[in-house]
């Protein structure tokens, strides 16, 4: 099951009392595919959503089974159904129940019939109709694909009313309203009654942001490694060139004891070298003979170049 879907069918099980039922219909009917006095069609790929707006039907008009269903098969073998008021008295009734006094007002949010505590209901209906939301471990977004330029305007306004701030962009004949900030999505699910979906994209941000964490952690720990490995093939180059021309008898105790030790361990730290050495140093010492070391290898070719 998709975020999205998910989502929905958790938005269909909150959608409980009279108000609710009013609003979120109200939502559903407006952003649906298809929304006049003389053809209403909802469609939908969620079952849950798909029986919420016949029971929605039945419950705010007060009839019985008013819709009519039909299930068509989709490219990828899913199911898209189809959800339509075929008779001409219903759709009547709806029209009249929502105070559409005419069609300048059909495909336009009216805030004065969405009573104050409903009006993320209203929204939820929205979401059910033309939303959805990116699974959150690839991304961030939630939009509404909204079919009309100023009822995506209204909507716009109304997400702002509420707190909510929201983007714009055409595509394809299509207004979208979308969210990409994941704390204003995850307020949104949370008004809209989705709190448990909420909480899903919260703990995935933060599994996310431990293995971004972790990510950077091992990142910068193989760098480490790599600038270590590179260091110790230099002082190993330099201590073999000194032990090729003027040996390592010719070295003090404990550089010797120093470049005998860093021969053997290649790939340790210069704390562990430290630790290594008869006469143990802390890390700063360890450094200290190290360039000393190279030092002489350095001096040694200068004075060889200068004999050639």
């Amino acid at each position: 099951m998709s975020f999205s879907h998910s989502v929905k069918k958790e938005l269909c099980s909150v959608i409980t009392d009279k108000d609710r039922k009013y609003c979120c219909f109200y939502g559903m009917l407006l952003f649906c595919r298809t929304f006049s006095p003389d053809s209403i069609v909802f469609q939908t790929e969620n079952e849950h959503v798909r029986s919420l707006f016949s029971r929605l039907a039945d419950d705010v008009i007060g009839g019985k089974e008013i819709t009519s269903v039909t299930i068509s098969e989709k490219k990828n073998g899913g199911a898209l159904y189809s959800v339509s008021v075929p008779s001409e008295h219903y759709r009547e009734e709806i029209i009249y129940r929502y105070r559409i006094s005419s069609r300048a007002l059909i495909h336009r949010i009216q805030p004065e019939i969405i009573d104050n505590n409903s009006v993320f209901a209203f929204l939820a209906g929205a979401f059910l109709s033309c939303g959805s939301i990116t699974e959150p471990i690839k991304e961030y977004h939630l939009e509404f694909a909204v079919p009309y330029p100023e009822l995506a305007k209204d909507l716009m306004e109304l997400l702002v009313s509420v707190g909510v701030n929201s983007k714009y962009a055409e595509r394809k004949n299509t207004y979208v309203i979308y969210l990409k900030d994941s704390e204003a999505i995850e307020d949104l699910l949370t008004l809209m009654g989705a709190t448990m979906s909420s909480i899903d994209l919260m703990n995935v941000k933060i599994y996310k942001d431990v293995r971004n964490k972790a990510n950077r952690i091992a990142n910068c720990d193989a760098a480490n490694i790599e600038r270590t490995l590179r260091a110790s093939e230099k002082q190993i180059e330099d201590i073999e060139y000194i032990i090729s021309t003027e040996g390592l008898d010719s070295l003090t105790p404990e550089l010797r004891n120093m470049a005998e030790i860093r021969l053997e361990n290649p790939d340790v730290s210069l704390k562990e070298l430290g630790d290594m050495l008869d006469k143990p140093v802390g890390r700063s010492g360890a450094n200290h003979r190290l360039k000393k070391l190279s030092e002489i290898a350095e001096s040694i070719r200068e004075e060889r170049e200068k004999d050639k």
